[in-house]
Protein backbone atom coordinates (compact mmCIF):
# COMPACT_ATOMS: atom_id res chain seq x y z
CA UNK A 1 0.00 0.00 0.00
CA UNK A 2 1.10 3.28 -0.64
CA UNK A 3 2.16 6.12 1.24
CA UNK A 4 -0.17 8.40 -0.35
CA UNK A 5 -3.32 5.23 0.28
CA UNK A 6 -1.99 5.02 4.10
CA UNK A 7 -2.38 9.00 4.64
CA UNK A 8 -5.68 8.95 2.81
CA UNK A 9 -6.87 6.09 5.02
CA UNK A 10 -5.66 7.49 7.99
CA UNK A 11 -7.18 11.05 7.60
CA UNK A 12 -10.76 9.58 6.57
CA UNK A 13 -10.83 7.67 9.91
CA UNK A 14 -9.69 10.73 12.15
CA UNK A 15 -12.49 12.40 10.40
CA UNK A 16 -15.19 9.94 10.67
CA UNK A 17 -14.05 9.14 14.73
CA UNK A 18 -13.96 12.61 15.15
CA UNK A 19 -17.02 13.31 13.56
CA UNK A 20 -18.99 10.46 15.74
CA UNK A 21 -17.40 11.89 18.61
CA UNK A 22 -18.32 15.64 18.10
CA UNK A 23 -22.18 14.76 17.03
CA UNK A 24 -24.18 14.58 20.39
CA UNK A 25 -27.56 13.24 19.60
CA UNK A 26 -29.09 14.17 22.51
CA UNK A 27 -32.39 15.84 24.43
CA UNK A 28 -31.34 19.39 22.70
CA UNK A 29 -31.25 18.02 19.18
CA UNK A 30 -34.60 15.39 19.47
CA UNK A 31 -36.44 18.37 20.55
CA UNK A 32 -35.74 20.68 17.56
CA UNK A 33 -38.17 20.57 15.25
CA UNK A 34 -36.61 18.86 11.64
CA UNK A 35 -38.18 18.90 7.80
CA UNK A 36 -39.56 16.03 7.33
CA UNK A 37 -36.69 14.46 4.36
CA UNK A 38 -34.76 14.60 7.63
CA UNK A 39 -33.04 11.00 7.27
CA UNK A 40 -33.06 8.64 10.13
CA UNK A 41 -30.41 8.92 12.58
CA UNK A 42 -28.71 5.76 11.74
CA UNK A 43 -28.28 6.45 8.44
CA UNK A 44 -25.83 9.55 8.33
CA UNK A 45 -22.40 6.93 10.09
CA UNK A 46 -22.75 4.57 6.67
CA UNK A 47 -23.55 7.69 4.65
CA UNK A 48 -20.24 9.59 5.83
CA UNK A 49 -18.46 6.34 5.72
CA UNK A 50 -19.23 5.07 2.29
CA UNK A 51 -18.33 9.26 1.42
CA UNK A 52 -14.91 9.48 3.02
CA UNK A 53 -13.85 6.11 1.55
CA UNK A 54 -14.52 7.66 -1.39
CA UNK A 55 -13.12 10.99 -0.87
CA UNK A 56 -9.50 8.84 0.53
CA UNK A 57 -9.78 6.57 -3.16
CA UNK A 58 -10.03 10.03 -4.13
CA UNK A 59 -7.14 11.75 -2.49
CA UNK A 60 -4.84 8.77 -3.42
CA UNK A 61 -6.16 9.21 -7.18
CA UNK A 62 -5.21 12.60 -7.16
CA UNK A 63 -1.62 12.28 -5.14
CA UNK A 64 -0.43 9.31 -7.57
CA UNK A 65 -1.72 11.30 -10.81
CA UNK A 66 -0.27 14.47 -10.07
CA UNK A 67 2.04 16.05 -12.24
CA UNK A 68 5.23 16.77 -9.66
CA UNK A 69 4.99 18.46 -6.39
CA UNK A 70 3.21 21.38 -7.06
CA UNK A 71 0.35 19.34 -8.46
CA UNK A 72 0.53 17.26 -5.09
CA UNK A 73 0.60 20.76 -3.20
CA UNK A 74 -2.73 21.71 -4.60
CA UNK A 75 -3.96 18.13 -4.00
CA UNK A 76 -2.87 18.66 -0.36
CA UNK A 77 -4.00 21.88 -0.06
CA UNK A 78 -7.63 20.93 -1.38
CA UNK A 79 -8.16 17.90 0.80
CA UNK A 80 -6.07 19.39 4.05
CA UNK A 81 -9.04 22.54 3.72
CA UNK A 82 -11.81 20.23 2.93
CA UNK A 83 -10.86 18.35 5.94
CA UNK A 84 -10.42 20.65 8.20
CA UNK A 85 -13.69 22.23 7.08
CA UNK A 86 -15.02 18.73 7.20
CA UNK A 87 -13.96 18.63 11.06
CA UNK A 88 -15.90 22.22 12.22
CA UNK A 89 -19.14 21.58 11.27
CA UNK A 90 -19.99 18.93 14.11
CA UNK A 91 -18.83 21.21 17.19
CA UNK A 92 -20.66 23.85 15.53
CA UNK A 93 -24.10 22.40 15.44
CA UNK A 94 -24.14 19.48 18.42
CA UNK A 95 -21.57 21.20 20.88
CA UNK A 96 -22.23 24.59 21.02
CA UNK A 97 -25.69 24.06 19.67
CA UNK A 98 -25.48 26.70 17.02
CA UNK A 99 -27.20 25.50 13.86
CA UNK A 100 -27.11 29.19 12.47
CA UNK A 101 -23.38 28.97 12.48
CA UNK A 102 -22.81 25.89 11.11
CA UNK A 103 -25.05 26.87 8.43
CA UNK A 104 -22.81 29.48 7.56
CA UNK A 105 -19.50 27.26 7.98
CA UNK A 106 -21.25 24.12 5.97
CA UNK A 107 -20.97 27.04 2.97
CA UNK A 108 -17.41 27.13 3.46
CA UNK A 109 -17.66 23.21 3.25
CA UNK A 110 -19.18 22.92 0.00
CA UNK A 111 -17.12 25.47 -1.58
CA UNK A 112 -14.22 23.33 -0.55
CA UNK A 113 -16.06 20.44 -2.72
CA UNK A 114 -16.49 22.47 -5.59
CA UNK A 115 -13.03 23.19 -5.09
CA UNK A 116 -12.07 19.74 -5.56
CA UNK A 117 -14.16 18.34 -8.40
CA UNK A 118 -13.34 21.68 -10.16
CA UNK A 119 -9.17 21.49 -9.17
CA UNK A 120 -8.97 17.89 -9.13
CA UNK A 121 -10.92 17.31 -13.19
CA UNK A 122 -7.22 18.25 -14.97
CA UNK A 123 -5.13 16.16 -12.77
CA UNK A 124 -7.43 12.74 -12.43
CA UNK A 125 -11.22 12.73 -14.06
CA UNK A 126 -11.74 9.94 -11.49
CA UNK A 127 -10.55 11.90 -8.57
CA UNK A 128 -12.83 14.53 -9.19
CA UNK A 129 -16.09 12.02 -10.07
CA UNK A 130 -15.53 10.54 -6.25
CA UNK A 131 -15.99 13.65 -4.84
CA UNK A 132 -19.33 14.14 -6.24
CA UNK A 133 -21.23 11.73 -3.63
CA UNK A 134 -19.60 14.10 -1.23
CA UNK A 135 -20.76 17.57 -2.79
CA UNK A 136 -24.19 15.77 -3.26
CA UNK A 137 -24.54 14.88 0.53
CA UNK A 138 -23.44 18.29 1.71
CA UNK A 139 -25.81 19.62 -0.49
CA UNK A 140 -28.28 17.98 0.98
CA UNK A 141 -26.91 18.12 4.77
CA UNK A 142 -26.80 22.13 3.88
CA UNK A 143 -30.61 22.45 2.97
CA UNK A 144 -31.43 20.21 6.22
CA UNK A 145 -29.32 22.46 7.93
CA UNK A 146 -31.31 25.55 6.48
CA UNK A 147 -34.67 23.86 7.03
CA UNK A 148 -33.67 23.76 10.67
CA UNK A 149 -32.62 26.79 11.37
CA UNK A 150 -35.84 27.77 9.64
CA UNK A 151 -37.98 25.74 11.71
CA UNK A 152 -36.55 26.72 15.47
CA UNK A 153 -35.50 30.37 14.95
CA UNK A 154 -34.88 30.70 18.77
CA UNK A 155 -32.02 27.94 18.64
CA UNK A 156 -29.99 30.57 16.61
CA UNK A 157 -28.50 32.36 19.56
Amino acid sequence: MSTAAIVSIGVALFLGVAGGLLTEIGPWYRALRKPRLQPPDWLFGPAWTIILGLAAWSATIAWNAAQGPGEQRLVALLFGANAVLHLLWSPLFFKWKRPDLALIEVIFLWASLVALVTLLWPISTKASLLILPYLAWVSFASWLNWQIVRLNPRTAQ
